[in-house]
Protein backbone atom coordinates (compact mmCIF):
# COMPACT_ATOMS: atom_id res chain seq x y z
CA UNK A 1 0.00 0.00 0.00
CA UNK A 2 3.00 2.05 0.71
CA UNK A 3 3.60 2.06 -3.50
CA UNK A 4 -0.02 3.91 -4.02
CA UNK A 5 0.88 7.33 -3.77
CA UNK A 6 3.31 7.26 -6.74
CA UNK A 7 -0.29 6.05 -9.43
CA UNK A 8 -1.09 10.05 -9.64
CA UNK A 9 2.19 10.88 -10.05
CA UNK A 10 3.25 7.79 -12.46
CA UNK A 11 0.25 9.07 -14.72
CA UNK A 12 0.76 11.95 -14.69
CA UNK A 13 4.46 11.56 -15.80
CA UNK A 14 3.30 9.36 -18.57
CA UNK A 15 0.47 12.18 -19.72
CA UNK A 16 3.03 15.06 -20.10
CA UNK A 17 5.74 12.98 -21.57
CA UNK A 18 3.50 11.36 -24.18
CA UNK A 19 3.80 12.61 -28.09
CA UNK A 20 1.03 15.04 -28.25
CA UNK A 21 -1.92 14.11 -30.97
CA UNK A 22 -0.82 14.79 -34.56
CA UNK A 23 -1.92 17.91 -36.22
CA UNK A 24 -3.76 16.61 -39.13
CA UNK A 25 -2.97 18.12 -42.51
CA UNK A 26 -5.31 20.32 -44.24
CA UNK A 27 -7.20 18.52 -47.19
CA UNK A 28 -6.73 18.93 -50.39
CA UNK A 29 -9.11 19.85 -53.13
CA UNK A 30 -11.22 17.17 -54.10
CA UNK A 31 -11.11 18.13 -57.72
CA UNK A 32 -8.49 20.45 -58.89
CA UNK A 33 -7.29 20.74 -62.48
CA UNK A 34 -5.72 23.38 -65.16
CA UNK A 35 -6.72 24.47 -68.80
CA UNK A 36 -8.01 27.20 -70.56
CA UNK A 37 -11.31 29.39 -69.54
CA UNK A 38 -13.04 31.04 -72.01
CA UNK A 39 -16.26 33.06 -71.25
CA UNK A 40 -19.77 33.83 -72.78
CA UNK A 41 -21.94 36.60 -72.61
CA UNK A 42 -24.36 38.92 -74.21
CA UNK A 43 -25.79 36.48 -77.05
CA UNK A 44 -26.92 34.15 -74.04
CA UNK A 45 -28.17 36.79 -71.73
CA UNK A 46 -31.77 35.44 -70.36
CA UNK A 47 -31.74 32.20 -72.05
CA UNK A 48 -32.04 29.18 -70.30
CA UNK A 49 -29.28 27.08 -68.87
CA UNK A 50 -28.55 23.50 -68.35
CA UNK A 51 -30.29 23.25 -64.88
CA UNK A 52 -33.28 25.40 -65.78
CA UNK A 53 -32.77 28.59 -64.85
CA UNK A 54 -32.33 31.89 -67.46
CA UNK A 55 -28.47 32.59 -67.47
CA UNK A 56 -26.96 36.14 -66.03
CA UNK A 57 -23.90 37.36 -68.10
CA UNK A 58 -23.43 39.57 -64.83
CA UNK A 59 -23.92 36.71 -62.52
CA UNK A 60 -20.83 34.67 -61.42
CA UNK A 61 -21.89 31.71 -62.41
CA UNK A 62 -20.17 28.95 -65.24
CA UNK A 63 -20.56 25.70 -67.61
CA UNK A 64 -18.94 23.11 -67.19
CA UNK A 65 -18.85 19.30 -68.73
CA UNK A 66 -19.43 17.29 -65.86
CA UNK A 67 -19.74 18.89 -62.41
CA UNK A 68 -23.06 18.47 -60.95
CA UNK A 69 -24.94 21.69 -60.58
CA UNK A 70 -24.38 24.25 -58.26
CA UNK A 71 -21.05 23.42 -57.49
CA UNK A 72 -19.04 25.76 -56.21
CA UNK A 73 -15.12 26.07 -57.79
CA UNK A 74 -12.42 28.48 -57.66
CA UNK A 75 -11.23 29.95 -60.91
CA UNK A 76 -7.90 31.08 -60.70
CA UNK A 77 -6.39 33.29 -63.75
CA UNK A 78 -2.99 31.89 -63.67
CA UNK A 79 -1.71 35.02 -65.80
CA UNK A 80 -2.10 37.52 -63.12
CA UNK A 81 -3.55 34.93 -59.81
CA UNK A 82 -6.65 37.02 -59.75
CA UNK A 83 -9.79 34.61 -58.30
CA UNK A 84 -13.17 34.23 -58.70
CA UNK A 85 -15.56 32.08 -56.79
CA UNK A 86 -18.33 30.96 -59.17
CA UNK A 87 -21.49 28.71 -59.48
CA UNK A 88 -22.03 25.79 -61.87
CA UNK A 89 -25.30 26.81 -63.87
CA UNK A 90 -25.01 24.62 -67.51
CA UNK A 91 -22.70 22.42 -69.29
CA UNK A 92 -19.91 22.86 -71.69
CA UNK A 93 -17.96 24.15 -73.20
CA UNK A 94 -17.75 22.78 -76.46
CA UNK A 95 -14.54 24.59 -77.54
CA UNK A 96 -12.03 22.25 -77.06
CA UNK A 97 -9.27 22.18 -75.14
CA UNK A 98 -11.30 24.21 -72.88
CA UNK A 99 -12.22 23.34 -68.78
CA UNK A 100 -14.67 25.96 -68.52
CA UNK A 101 -16.76 28.76 -69.40
CA UNK A 102 -17.19 31.45 -67.04
CA UNK A 103 -20.14 34.19 -67.02
CA UNK A 104 -18.93 38.09 -68.19
CA UNK A 105 -18.66 39.01 -64.76
CA UNK A 106 -16.48 36.07 -63.47
CA UNK A 107 -14.37 36.73 -66.70
CA UNK A 108 -14.33 40.61 -65.86
CA UNK A 109 -13.22 39.88 -62.48
CA UNK A 110 -10.50 37.24 -63.67
CA UNK A 111 -9.27 40.53 -65.77
CA UNK A 112 -9.64 38.00 -68.93
CA UNK A 113 -12.29 39.74 -71.06
CA UNK A 114 -10.04 41.22 -73.40
CA UNK A 115 -7.99 38.03 -74.19
CA UNK A 116 -11.39 36.14 -74.58
CA UNK A 117 -9.24 32.85 -73.12
CA UNK A 118 -7.04 32.40 -70.19
CA UNK A 119 -4.96 29.54 -68.64
CA UNK A 120 -6.87 28.96 -65.49
CA UNK A 121 -6.89 26.39 -62.13
CA UNK A 122 -10.21 24.79 -60.87
CA UNK A 123 -10.76 24.03 -57.04
CA UNK A 124 -14.22 22.32 -56.41
CA UNK A 125 -14.91 23.87 -52.81
CA UNK A 126 -16.93 22.16 -50.60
Amino acid sequence: MRWLWWLPVLLLVQACSSDPEPVPEPLAPSYQIEGKASFYGQPHHGRKTANGERFDKNALTAAHKTLPFGSLVRVTNLNNQRSVVVRINDRGPYARGRVIDLSEQAARELNMLRAGVAPVRLELLE
